[in-house]
């Protein structure tokens, strides 16, 4: 690949190891990242770099930078930028997005960012004649539906739980109509987690939200003589919902495994588990590491008498905004991405994966850690 890759959200979760992995693999970048809070987008980019050099003990490509904003049109770049892009840039990964789930209207977030957002890439490959785009959507613009869902779905009259997932499902019905790109590969990951390895990440969402629940319970538990706990809250689970969630680095391995394969392009792929975790093994790995008794998997039903503990009513105030995934998600078909990368098997999220998650969102405090956050 003797053009640059165009990359958008370098300085996200999955954008930074997508430029890791990329650049690991001889792959020439050009990022487009905006200032934020005093940073210049280069000061940005050099954060992450280093923080990945610090990691691997060796030094990395430095990748050309371009600073603009996915929410302004042509990302703000003036005509000598744009020229740039037109002459030295092939490929388009946009990586780019916003995780917020509600919008007040369609000129905030995440209308903003991932379906205007998207528009703009969309401009700016037409007017640089750039004609392959590798896209970043997410699993969830199946929305609410029930059986198997497969790569090839896309439209299927589905309803939405959020403004998210609508606003990912628009994008993606947007570079599906672009008539001036040659090949679109979309990448469609479930629920993304921290490193396999090692936990780490700079976002704290979804899963992380009951985790940071119960750490903040166990500040002030009263601690019995065996060192534990009592924590009571009926779930109304049965215990056996699936959790879609996949690992940081092993979604920007498949995406770079994919992105340098052009006998794959052209196709959607799910980057989801195998074998998804269940509601059992999370709460068991939380009261292992947190050293509590007492949740109980009553059952779907089991509160609707509206006879809460004050921990109860505690409790799903503080998930209410993932209610709408609580009670089961959908089984994504995956077909294309097994056969396509069979020698990059989604790691299993089990109890000891999950501890390396709480334990680093421990220690970097949920991201308030200064020094190797995100910048």
């Amino acid at each position: 690949m003797s053009r640059y890759l165009l990359l958008t959200g370098a300085t996200g979760l999955v954008g930074r190891y997508l430029l890791r992995d990329l650049l690991l693999r001889g792959v020439p970048v050009a990022a487009l990242v905006r200032p934020r809070g005093g940073a210049s987008a280069r000061d940005r980019l050099d954060r992450v770099l280093v923080h990945w050099e610090t990691v691997l003990g060796r030094s990395l490509p430095r990748p050309a930078c371009l600073e603009g904003d996915i929410t302004a049109p042509l990302f703000g770049l003036d005509a000598v930028a744009l020229g740039w892009v037109a002459r030295h840039c092939g490929p388009v990964l946009h990586a780019a997005a916003s995780l917020t789930f509600v919008g007040a209207d369609r000129n905030q977030d995440p209308w903003l960012s991932n379906r205007t957002g998207t528009a703009h890439v969309l401009e700016v490959c037409r007017r640089a004649g750039l004609r392959e785009l590798h896209y970043l959507s997410t699993a969830y613009v199946c929305g609410r539906r029930d059986g198997i869902v497969l790569e090839a779905d896309l439209d299927c009259g589905q309803d939405f739980r959020n403004d998210y997932e609508r606003s990912k499902f628009e994008a993606e019905q947007l570079v599906r109509a672009a008539p001036y790109l040659d090949r679109l590969t979309v990448y469609r990951p479930a629920a993304v987690v921290g490193d396999a390895s090692t936990g780490y990440t700079t976002t704290y969402h979804g899963l992380y939200r009951y985790l940071h629940f119960v750490w903040l319970l166990s500040r002030y538990a009263d601690v019995g003589t065996d060192g534990r706990w009592h924590v009571p809250v009926r779930l109304t689970l049965t215990g056996e919902e699936r959790r879609n969630l996949v690992p940081v680095d092993w979604v920007s391995a498949a995406i770079a495994h994919l992105v340098l394969e052009p006998a794959h392009h052209g196709r959607t792929y799910h980057l989801t588990p195998t074998r998804p975790v269940t509601a059992r093994t999370i709460e068991a790995a939380l009261a292992a590491r947190f050293r509590y008794h007492g949740p109980t998997f009553a059952g779907p039903g089991a509160l609707d008498g509206g006879d809460l503990t004050e921990t109860e009513k505690l409790f799903y105030n503080y998930v209410a905004g993932y209610e709408a995934y609580w009670t089961q998600e959908p089984a994504f078909d995956c077909t294309n991405t097994r056969t396509a990368a069979p020698h990059l098997p989604c790691p299993e999220i089990d109890e000891a994966l999950l501890q390396r998650l709480i334990d680093y969102a421990v220690a970097d405090r949920w991201g308030k850690r200064r020094g190797e956050s995100a910048p």
